[in-house]
């Protein structure tokens, strides 16, 4: 059996391990795409995505297109001849002459999900926000409609308590890499079974917007904790501190959750700042939230004792709800 060539199609940091790993494999990256060159940094100097960093380092073959289905773009990729695509968070809609230019017929994608559960593109965080034990990798093959292609393997990682959307995207995509190299094998031994999805069980992971980032602290304290690892590092969840006269805006990007006490009903966004062993709880619709790292507009994030020592507290203290742009006042 030949070895297969293979096109990468890919953008950010969490496509970087795949790359590598089949840059180590028996099979040659023939060439490699991405998006354009973009404004990155303190200074947005237009700069290479992180996976084209990589395809520069190595001197393959790079295309940067704005539009990866352009008939130039398409041309460039068939004098690739590759006989794979391999895709791991390009940011492009695929059309069919692209999907099925290489020899295969097909181009398959790691997807960050248990498909069919959170299909779209916001997966990593969505399986934290909804409270999901664990989460995963499919391996599947691209078809028009969005991630629903038949899948052939799945990777399992158990979802930490207080594990956040950057550091879970750091497992997932460690394991990403591993299981395209194994169906990448799979697939050049004419040994690889795919499994239709079921439909039946398939729900969306739609992007976040604005309006996520807002704590509504009359919800589940659980639920609050779940949405501020879902959203940390950024955007972060966001409420409003409010004490004395002042009014902060903070971020609060880890936390854990404690219930009332026996007969304990304090008004939504009241403050606890006298319990032993609490630096900080916050009064939400069921229970304590408890922030465990926070951070000011402009500031660095602190751990909550931190914070506290200096920006104490007023005896009135409490929190808000953050205002959202545009919305009315």
């Amino acid at each position: 059996m030949s070895p297969l060539r293979l096109v990468f199609f890919g953008t950010p940091e969490i496509a970087c391990p795949t790359l590598e790993r089949l840059l180590t494999s028996r099979h040659p990256v023939v060439g490699v795409v991405s998006q354009p060159d973009r404004g990155r940094g303190r200074g947005r100097k237009p700069s290479p995505s992180p996976v084209a960093a990589i395809a520069l380092r190595e001197g393959l073959p790079l295309l940067r297109p704005e539009k990866v289905g352009d008939a130039a773009v398409v041309d460039a990729l068939r004098a690739l001849r590759p006989d794979l695509g391999i895709v791991v968070a390009f940011g492009q809609f695929l059309p069919k002459a692209v999907r099925e230019l290489p020899s295969k017929g097909y181009l398959i994608n790691a997807h960050a999900s248990l498909l069919p559960r959170h299909r779209g593109a916001n997966p990593i965080a969505q399986a934290i926000l909804d409270g999901d034990a664990e989460t995963g990798i499919s391996v599947m093959r691209i078809e028009k409609a969005m991630d629903a292609g038949p899948v052939a393997a799945v990777g399992r990682l158990p979802i930490g308590e207080r594990e956040n959307t950057a550091e879970l995207s750091l497992r997932l995509a460690a394991l990403a890499a591993e299981k395209i190299a194994e169906v990448v094998d799979a697939i050049e031994e004419d040994r690889v079974v795919w499994t239709p999805q079921d439909e039946a069980r398939a729900t969306q992971a739609a992007k976040l917007e604005k309006a996520d980032s807002v704590l509504d602290l009359a919800s589940r304290a659980i639920a609050l904790a779940h949405r501020i690892h879902a959203l940390a590092p950024r955007p972060g969840a966001s409420l409003v501190l409010v004490s004395g006269d002042s009014r902060t805006d903070l971020k609060i990007l880890r936390s854990a959750t404690a219930p009332f006490a026996p007969g304990e009903t304090p008004r939504v966004g009241t403050l606890d700042v006298r319990t032993p062993g609490a630096a900080l709880r916050i009064a939400t619709g069921d229970g304590w939230l408890v922030p465990l790292e926070v951070q000011r507009a402009g500031g660095k994030a602190l751990p909550i004792s931190d914070f506290l020592r200096g920006f104490p507290l007023a005896a009135d203290a409490r929190c808000e709800r953050a205002a959202i742009a545009g919305e009315p006042a």
